[in-house]
């Protein structure tokens, strides 16, 4: 199962979404709710409805939003390599000057390329040699307290730590084929963007039952949630 939200509309405007949960094998919208905001407690409604009608979910794979992977902790629950590679990007960007962020985003680049017991090691690796660069401290002039010079590349290389036994979780079941992105559903979205664009001066409710119109054309259930 793939799970993600996408949203509609400006920031600064009324800004409201969709969360979708999306069969990756057989391509079918199980479950999705309209929202105004991303929550938790959305996904845990989905999951909770998916199970209580006899779903029996082998996996799930999902994006990085903050304790996102807890809410499926009764299956196997994969981190998707694309938020995670987005994530980097947004530390050390995606063109990084400093040496240590260029071979940071060599060392990211290789997840999914390669084993998880590979990447660990060129990951310790590299935590290694630029041990003294990511240890470096800045001392402010006026409060004349110290903090760490390079910190976007320390929260990048964090982020990798914390989340990588969920990362590789398809190596740990490799019968279930479980996708290591969710891509499947981000073209889903695409495609779900690019008709409502088309109708773009619809209101809200409008716009809703467009999307939710193509929401139910890729689902078995021809109902609405």
């Amino acid at each position: 199962m793939l799970v993600d939200s996408t949203f509609f509309g400006k920031r600064d405007t009324q800004q409201w979404g969709v969360v979708v949960f999306r069969d990756s094998l057989e391509k079918e919208d199980l479950w999705w709710k309209f929202i105004n905001e991303e929550k938790l407690c959305y996904y845990r409604e989905g999951y909770d409805y998916l199970v209580s009608i006899g779903y029996e979910i082998l996996s799930t794979t999902c994006d990085g939003f903050p304790g996102l992977v807890n809410v499926f902790i009764n299956h196997p629950a994969q981190f998707c390599h694309f938020h995670q590679k987005q994530i980097m990007r947004r530390y050390v960007t995606k063109n990084p000057r400093l040496i240590a962020g260029i071979e940071l985003k060599e060392v990211v680049e290789m997840l999914g390329e390669i084993p998880s017991d590979e990447f660990k090691i060129y990951l310790q690796a590299y935590i290694n040699y630029h041990k003294d660069f990511l240890n470096e401290k800045t001392i402010d002039p006026i409060t004349k307290k110290s903090s760490f010079t390079h910190r976007r590349i320390r929260s990048a290389i964090k982020s990798l730590l914390t989340n990588f036994d969920n990362l590789f979780t398809y190596e740990k079941y490799p019968k279930l084929i479980i996708p290591t992105t969710t891509n499947s559903l981000e073209s889903h979205f695409s495609h779900i963007k690019d008709i409502s664009r088309i109708h773009r001066g619809l209101k809200r409710k409008m716009k809703e039952k467009l999307v939710e119109t193509i929401l139910l054309n890729s689902s078995i259930a021809k109902d609405s949630y």
